[in-house]
């Protein structure tokens, strides 16, 4: 997580479909905002340590508002709530600096753009990108209903329209999202985005390396995974503080770290977000997230302490 904050204000806050808060937010100080890239997120400080993490949705070519739309989710573990409740016109809140873990390829011959439900808000980032610069896409929108979802009005009137396909579960079958036939005619460049639910991402993903779409050619973003908890007590040899410590079965590395006075900044607490990145100099990781890539993992230099823990007795972090 970025440690360097910026003072924004809430200019504008609309409700939009079922529980979905869309918020326009500006300098504090005005004038323009720091750039970023389509894919980017911010972290979103709601105050008491705790810190969220949330898609840009707006163009990256408008330096003077960053745009977020916020579900509030049932399961939330505070942060939906606390910005649905406190974030109103006028509210000043701080924000990091934008950091993207999820970037497009501008270099793509075509982009396939794949949102479900909230999981849409990075892809209209990346579509305003796509249109600015003349490149092919399209964007397919899924969502449970025409009237829950959030969005709908911008896209339509947006100057890509035409590339934007909605699906709705209660509406026509024809309508529905054929991936087989969205994709059939990839072509050897072409990329696929996808964010939204886990079971609705694993069916886009899976589809793309069906139809023979390379792996480095599919693109993800998860916003709430299920990490497995508990296992084996190891190790953890912290080289910089020079401490070590246990890592009981039912802790995770970040709760062991903190018995000893060293402190990880954590977002996510999920294995999604990337925060709690740390390098691996010795021993070999239990990986448990969904941040890094296969490849990644099988390098076995990094772990992200959240959630993962260690197939060897020890580990030693660069911390």
């Amino acid at each position: 997580m970025s440690e360097e904050t910026i003072r924004v204000v809430v200019s504008r806050r609309q409700e939009q479909g079922h529980g979905v808060v869309v918020l326009d937010m500006v300098n504090a100080n005005g004038g323009e905002l720091p750039a970023f890239e389509a894919g980017a997120h911010i972290d979103l400080h709601l105050g008491e340590g705790l810190v969220r993490q949330y898609s840009l949705c707006g163009s990256p070519a408008e330096r003077r508002t960053y745009r977020l739309g916020i579900l509030q989710d049932p399961n939330s573990r505070g942060g939906s709530v606390a910005a649905h409740a406190h974030l109103r016109e006028g509210t000043e809140v701080r924000v990091g600096v934008p950091r993207n873990h999820f970037p497009l390829s501008m270099d793509a011959s075509r982009s396939v753009l794949v949102g479900g439900g909230i999981g849409v808000t990075p892809m209209i980032a990346m579509a305003h990108a796509l249109a600015d610069a003349g490149k092919d896409f399209e964007l397919h929108y899924c969502g449970r209903s025409r009237s829950a979802s959030a969005f709908i009005d911008e896209l339509s009137a947006s100057p890509f329209s035409d590339r934007v396909h909605l699906h709705f579960d209660d509406e026509a079958a024809d309508q529905k999202l054929d991936l087989a036939r969205a994709l059939a005619n990839a072509t050897p460049g072409t990329h696929v985005y996808t964010c939204g639910p886990a079971g609705f991402m694993d069916w886009v993903i899976g589809e793309a390396s069906r139809l023979g779409i390379p792996d480095a050619q599919v693109h993800k973003e998860y916003f709430q995974a299920t990490a497995p908890s508990g296992g084996t007590a190891f190790e953890v040899i912290a080289k910089k503080s020079g401490k070590r410590v246990r890592v009981e079965a039912d802790q995770s590395i970040v709760q062991a770290l903190a018995g000893v006075g060293i402190k990880v900044t954590m977002s996510c607490e999920q294995g999604v977000c990337g925060t709690c990145l740390c390098t691996v100099l010795e021993g070999t990781p239990d990986h448990r997230d969904v941040f890094l890539t296969d490849e990644e993992k099988a390098d076995n230099d990094q772990i992200l302490l959240c959630c993962s823990r260690a197939r060897s007795d020890t580990l030693v972090l660069d911390i």
